[in-house]
C-alpha cells in the first residue's frame, strides 16, 4: 500500500512539473546543438591544433599509457559530484536559478562540441570514438544532471514563492528533506557512472582505436 502511494506521489509530482522537466531537457539539447555548431566556427588552424593533441591522447590510450582505473574513477566521481553539489546549492538560493540553467546549457555544449569535433575531423571513425568514449557513462550521467537541474529549479521557484508570496503556505521542511534525498541518490548514481567511465569506457576506446587507427 505504501509502495503504491509513493509511486502515485512521484507520478503526480512529475506530472505537476512536467513543463519544467521538458524545458530542462530542451535546454540541455539546445546546448548540445550549439556545441556542435561551434565546431564549424573554428578556424582550420584551431582544428588542426586540437586534433593534434587529441591524436596524441588516442596514441596513449592505444598503448595503455593512461591513468590507472581507480584514479580515473576518483577524478570522474569528484568532478561530477562537485557539479551536482553546485546545482543543489544553487537550488536553495533564490538567485541561483539562472546559474543552474547556464551550467546545464554549458554541460550540453561540451558534449555537443566533443561529438561534433570528432565527427568533423574523423567522420564515422570519430562518431565511433564518441560512442565508445562518451556514451556509456553519459547514459547515466546526463539523466542525473537533467533530473537534479529540474529538481533544483523547482525548489528554487518554491523558495521564491515562499519569499515573495505571503499566501504561499506549503511547508518547506518536507520538500527540503526530499531535496536532500535526491542529492544522496544522485551521488550514488554518479559513483556508478564514474565506475563505467573508469573501467568500461577505456576498454571500449582502446578496442575502437586499435581497429580504426
Amino acid at each position: 500500500m505504501k509502495k503504491r502511494l509513493y509511486q502515485s506521489n512521484v507520478a503526480s509530482y512529475f506530472q505537476e512539473h512536467s513543463s519544467i522537466f521538458l524545458f530542462i531537457v530542451i535546454l540541455f539539447f539546445m546546448g548540445v546543438i550549439f556545441g556542435a555548431v561551434v565546431v564549424n566556427s573554428m578556424s582550420f588552424t584551431q582544428k588542426e591544433d586540437l586534433f593534434y593533441y587529441l591524436s596524441q591522447f588516442f596514441g596513449e590510450v592505444s598503448n595503455g599509457k593512461v591513468a590507472e582505473n581507480y584514479d580515473l574513477f576518483l577524478q570522474s566521481f569528484f568532478h561530477n559530484s562537485k557539479f551536482i553539489g553546485l546545482i543543489w546549492i544553487l537550488g536553495i538560493s533564490i538567485i541561483g536559478l539562472p546559474v543552474i540553467l547556464i551550467l546545464l546549457f554549458v554541460k550540453g555544449m561540451v558534449v555537443g562540441f566533443t561529438v561534433g569535433f570528432l565527427v568533423s575531423q574523423m567522420g564515422w571513425k570519430g562518431f565511433s570514438l564518441a560512442i565508445a568514449s562518451i556514451l556509456p557513462q553519459n547514459l547515466i550521467t546526463i539523466p542525473i544532471f537533467i533530473l537534479m537541474a529540474s529538481l533544483s529549479v523547482i525548489f528554487s521557484l518554491r523558495m521564491i514563492k515562499k519569499q515573495f508570496m505571503k499566501k504561499y503556505a506549503q511547508p518547506m521542511l518536507p520538500l527540503f528533506k526530499g531535496y536532500i534525498l535526491a542529492l544522496i541518490g544522485a551521488i550514488l548514481l554518479i559513483s556508478v557512472s564514474s565506475a563505467v567511465e573508469a573501467y568500461v569506457s577505456p576498454w571500449f576506446m582502446k578496442t575502437i582505436i586499435e581497429k580504426i587507427i
